[in-house]
Formats: C-alpha cells, sequence, structure tokens
C-alpha cells in the first residue's frame, strides 16, 4: 500500500492564508454588527450605540417596514423583474459587441474599439443625459426608465469581455468550426458561449449587483408612477420619510417618533437589501472567482 506524501506547507502558505482570513473577518465584522444593530431595540440602541451584545433585542424596525403590506412585496418584485430583464439584455449585448470587436477581421473593428473605450473616459453628464432619456427616449415614469440606462454603460465589462475572448478561445477551435460549415452566429452561440462560461458569469453578477442597488434612475425618471419603485426606491423614500417626520419633531410639531425605530430601521433597510445578492453570490462564486483570474489558453 502506497502512502501518500503530504504536501509542504510553506511560510508564505501559511502567512497568505492568515493574512485572507484577517482581510475575511474584517470584512464580515461590518456585516454583523449591521444584522445585530438591526434586531436591536432603537432606543437601547441610540442610548447605548452600536454593540455585538445588545442589552435588548426587538423586531420593532422589520415589523415596521412589514406595515408596508402589498407596497414591499410589489417593490420586491419589480427589483427582480427589472434586474432579470436587465441583466439578461445587458450580457446580451455586451457578450455580442466584445465578441464581435475580438475579431480580427471585422471592417471598422479599430474605430468600435476606441468609441467603447473612449466611453470609459467621458460621459456627457447628468442632465444631458437625462435630456437625452426623457426627450428623446421617452424613458420617464415608465420601466424602460429602470432598464435603458443600464444597458450599455459599463464598457469596462465590454472590455474585459472582449481581452477573455482574444486570449482563451483559440483560433483553432474558431476556425475548425468554420470550416465545418458553422455561420459567425453559430460559432459564436455554440462554441464561444460555453468556453466563456466564467467570464460572462462574472460580468452577469457584477451587472445584477448594478441593477438591484440602482436607485438613481427611479429617482431621476419615477417623479409620479411610484407603483415602478424597486426595493432600493421604496427603502430610500422611508428613509426619507423617517428623516421628514425627526425634523418635525425636533421643530415642535406634534410627531410620535417613539413608534418609528429611526436608528435600527436603517440597518433593517440595509439587511433587506443586501440579502438577495448575499443568497445568489455563493452559487456564482465559482465561476466568478475563475472569470478574474483565469488569463492563459489552456490546451
Amino acid at each position: 500500500m502506497k502512502v501518500r506524501k503530504r504536501k509542504k506547507i510553506s511560510r508564505f502558505d501559511i502567512f497568505g492564508n492568515a493574512f485572507m482570513i484577517i482581510i475575511v473577518v474584517f470584512c464580515l465584522i461590518p456585516l454583523a454588527l449591521l444584522l445585530i444593530s438591526s434586531f436591536s431595540d432603537n432606543t437601547s440602541l441610540v442610548r447605548d450605540g452600536y454593540s455585538f451584545f445588545p442589552k435588548k433585542l426587538s423586531i420593532s424596525a422589520y415589523k415596521y417596514l412589514i406595515g408596508s403590506g402589498f407596497e414591499i412585496l410589489r417593490a420586491y418584485g419589480m427589483s427582480f423583474v427589472v434586474t432579470g430583464i436587465g441583466t439578461s439584455v445587458s450580457i446580451l449585448l455586451t457578450t455580442s459587441l466584445a465578441y464581435a470587436i475580438s475579431k480580427n477581421n471585422l471592417p471598422g473593428k479599430k474605430f468600435l474599439t476606441f468609441f467603447v473605450f473612449f466611453t470609459m473616459l467621458f460621459n456627457g453628464g447628468l442632465v444631458p443625459t437625462y435630456l437625452m432619456y426623457t426627450g428623446t427616449f421617452h424613458i420617464k415614469n415608465t420601466i424602460f426608465a429602470l432598464i435603458v440606462p443600464y444597458l450599455l454603460v459599463r464598457a469596462y465589462y465590454i472590455m474585459l469581455m472582449r481581452s477573455y475572448f482574444i486570449t482563451n478561445l483559440p483560433g483553432e477551435v474558431l476556425e475548425a468550426a468554420a470550416i465545418d460549415g458553422a455561420s459567425e452566429f453559430q460559432i459564436f452561440k455554440k462554441v464561444a458561449i460555453p468556453m466563456s462560461k466564467p467570464i460572462i458569469a462574472t460580468v452577469v453578477m457584477f451587472t445584477m449587483i448594478l441593477y438591484w442597488n440602482d436607485w438613481q434612475n427611479g429617482l431621476y425618471f419615477l417623479t409620479t408612477k411610484t407603483s415602478l419603485y424597486t426595493i432600493q426606491n421604496l427603502l430610500n423614500r422611508m428613509i426619507q420619510e423617517i428623516q421628514f417626520l425627526s425634523t418635525n419633531a425636533v421643530v415642535g410639531q406634534a410627531v410620535d417618533m417613539s413608534a418609528i425605530p429611526s436608528a435600527t430601521v436603517r440597518m433593517a433597510i440595509a439587511v433587506i437589501g443586501i440579502l438577495p445578492i448575499a443568497i445568489v453570490y455563493p452559487f456564482v462564486q465559482k465561476n466568478f472567482a475563475k472569470g478574474i483570474t483565469l488569463g492563459a489558453v489552456k490546451g
């Protein structure tokens, strides 16, 4: 019976692993404090400050949010719809454009590549962008206001995917598919896409986070259609309402702030906002890390 030799662990590996563990702990501590604070009693939190061991626990912050009833469920549903549609269309456009400008025989390749790269350096600014989307595309107070602005604004993802196509798709495989009679679209669909799952998963994750965390488009473009609010827009409005009530209470108006967990509700809002991303991330973590680190073509 052969005895397997144990791999010798170098000091560098020990130091590297210990360092990464420390970094992970420092990243998890704020999240743990956030979660614990959301379940703390509001009065105790205001009086004693943030603590990993609160003197009194309470779910009043979540009761306050759940009190919105159907409104918060509708906002959650709208977030899933916008994130799903926006991510799908954005990935389709990003992948197609990245694959096109990765081809050496594409007419106008240099111009398209420069055009994409140029948008990474400059943009038109908030006011021209608002005027273009509202005056030209007429997306104000429609669901397209939450989807269209982020479809192709991340040129970095296009360049990242283009580099992956160039360095990780063997030209011999693409040429063999062309010799077998496959069209360019068939090569893209049946060869390039299956071989590019790590980078696609990476860009999907980034795009999902972008759409899920977006609240600015709803703030700018949804002025009357509050029924189209995503969860981020709704939670942002709740924070503004709490701040408004707090201001009125300070100036002496009759507002019962004791019924509003103004401090803990902010923590609960943050927990509700990041919960879906925290659930999804472990399932794409493997491809996510691979897409970031993979560089050379493997034979």
